[in-house]
C-alpha cells in the first residue's frame, strides 16, 4: 500500500495523527487507518472539557467492517470536536489528513517528541506490510 504521508504531522503506532496549530493539538486518523477500516459510518468522541491521557481512548470510530478505539497521542484536555464528522463520518475516508476529529488544549508538549514523524511512520507502515 502506498498512501501519501504528509510532512508536518506526528503519528502514533495506533495510526492517529497529531499536528500543532495555533496553540492547539489537532488529532485525526491516518490514511492507512481509514483504508484499513473501510467505509466509516459513525464516530463517537468524548465531550469538550474532558481530560484525556496519552494512550487512552478519546472515542471510537465505526465502519461497515469494524469498530475501533481512538487513542490520544499525548495527554491534554479536549477543546473541540469536528462537527462535520458527526454529520458526515465518511469525510474521514475522503480526506484523512484534512478531516480532524478533536483539538486538544493544555496538552503535554514534551510528549510530542515520543511520536513518529512522517518518515518514521512510513518506515513503521512498511514494517507492518512485511516489506
Amino acid at each position: 500500500m502506498d498512501s501519501k504521508i504528509p510532512e508536518g504531522y506526528l503519528f502514533t503506532k495506533q495510526h492517529e495523527w497529531a499536528r500543532e496549530e495555533g496553540g492547539f493539538l489537532t488529532v485525526g486518523i491516518s490514511d492507512y487507518a481509514q483504508n484499513a477500516l473501510g467505509d466509516i459510518v459513525y464516530v463517537d468522541l468524548k465531550a469538550p472539557g474532558t481530560k484525556v491521557e496519552a494512550g487512552k481512548t478519546f472515542g471510537t470510530i465505526e465502519s461497515v467492517k469494524a469498530a475501533e478505539d481512538l487513542y490520544t497521542p499525548v495527554s491534554g484536555v479536549i477543546d473541540s470536536l469536528n462537527p462535520a464528522v458527526k454529520d458526515k463520518p465518511e469525510a474521514v475516508n475522503k480526506d484523512a489528513y484534512g478531516t480532524w476529529l478533536i483539538k486538544l488544549k493544555d496538552f503535554d508538549k514534551g510528549a510530542l517528541s515520543g511520536l513518529m514523524n512522517s518518515a518514521d511512520y512510513a518506515k513503521y507502515l512498511a514494517s507492518l506490510d512485511g516489506h
